[in-house]
């Protein structure tokens, strides 16, 4: 199967779909032996092993011999995807933007973090994505494939186009995001808002693997953005900008939202703190740094704690995802936090809720990225 197989509708649609079920399965489940994945698919041990090796052949696989540990028999070969075919995930943000190459297997292969003084430009961005991507070519890359770009933007994106709408704190306004990613590198690219990316991850790797419904709330540089799940499947909306829970008012009678009180910035004021990174955020917090910030924090966790649970009583998930400073306040006081979005909720929406930090840490929107870009060139 050639990436051009994969990004097109080849003739034999059976055999793609298939290739695809073998891909999907050692993407999701890591590396499986041929018997677990003839078991899995349903199909034949001969034709299971004809379309591996045609994913072999690809680069998108390799089979090794499996552990000899406690094994009797003539072993199955495993499979596990290719550290040869990455894909390239970026999120740009208003101080820096992140770029990583990621395998199909979720490993990731070379990462840089950029800083720049303010948010960059579309136009930029996309040209350091292509600079990045060219200097790793010689490096890290110079023995991968790279097959496609995603990109988390904080703001809202048009599914049907990559149209960034609006990304308010990045300065982004109706701009052609794909377009110009794909201009700059010459590869396929695809574009969503970051939350709902950090949502998926979370979903299919982190926190909220298993769970079918599934509420995510993100607190980063850019405000707070929001993904959901429902019945296993992300949710989008008509035009793609489902999510945006940063957003609601807090009071009926202001443009307050939620994002204006429960704000990043707004406890870095409170520690006097220039700046810090989730990490060094949380341990602050955790320092009991005094009555101000105390105050501060529990009148952010009660605007939280309130917003969460009116998303409970909306969506009725099993798991609240919580990821960046959002964690930190609540890991404050885990079972104060679930009690007070509890007394919030009706108590048959809550029941069961479990409320969890986000577990994939700085990796969550990359990995959401790369799974955009995989599955926009029709991998998985």
């Amino acid at each position: 199967m050639t990436t051009d197989a994969v990004m097109t509708d080849p003739v034999d649609g059976v055999r793609a779909r298939n290739l695809s079920r073998i891909l999907r399965l050692v993407h999701l489940r890591g590396p499986q032996s041929r018997a677990q994945l003839t078991a899995a698919t349903g199909l034949n041990r001969s034709t299971v092993s004809d379309l591996v090796g045609e994913l072999v052949a690809d680069s998108w696989v390799i089979e090794r011999d499996p552990d000899p540990a406690g094994r009797v028999g003539r072993p199955s070969p495993v499979v596990e995807a290719s550290p040869e075919t990455v894909v390239i995930a970026v999120n740009p943000e208003i101080d820096a933007v992140e770029i990583a190459a990621i395998d199909l297997g979720g490993r990731i292969a070379a990462r840089e973090r950029v800083e720049g003084e303010g948010a960059p430009s579309a136009e930029q961005a996309a040209t350091l994505i292509a600079e990045v991507v060219a200097r790793w070519r010689g490096g890290p890359l110079q023995d991968s494939r790279v097959v496609a770009v995603g990109v988390a933007v904080p703001g809202l994106v048009r599914a049907a186009d990559g149209l960034v709408r609006n990304a308010p704190h990045l300065g982004w306004v109706d701009v052609p995001v794909r377009a110009l990613v794909e201009a700059a590198t010459g590869l396929p690219a695809a574009v969503a808002n970051d939350a709902s990316l950090g949502a998926l991850a979370e979903h299919l790797f982190g926190a909220a693997q298993g769970a079918r419904d599934v509420v995510y709330l993100n607190g980063g540089p850019s405000g707070i953005g929001g993904g959901i799940i429902v019945n296993g499947a992300p949710v989008g909306g008509v035009g793609g900008y489902a999510g945006e829970f940063g957003q609601n008012r807090v009071r009926p009678d202001s443009a307050i939202v939620l994002e204006d009180e429960v704000s990043r910035s707004r406890l870095l004021a409170a520690l006097a703190l220039t700046s810090a990174d989730d990490q060094a955020l949380a341990a602050a917090l955790a320092a009991d740094p005094g009555p101000a910030v105390r105050d501060e924090v529990a009148r952010q966790r009660a605007v939280l704690a309130h917003a969460i649970a009116n998303a409970v009583n909306v969506l009725n998930p099993s798991v609240v995802v919580l990821g960046g400073f959002l964690a930190s306040l609540a890991d404050l006081d885990p079972e104060g936090f679930a009690d007070a979005v509890g007394a919030s909720a009706m108590a048959e929406n809550a029941e069961g809720l479990r409320i969890l930090p986000a577990s994939l840490a700085a990796d969550r929107l990359l990995l959401g990225a790369a799974e955009l870009a995989f599955t926009a060139v029709g991998v998985i």
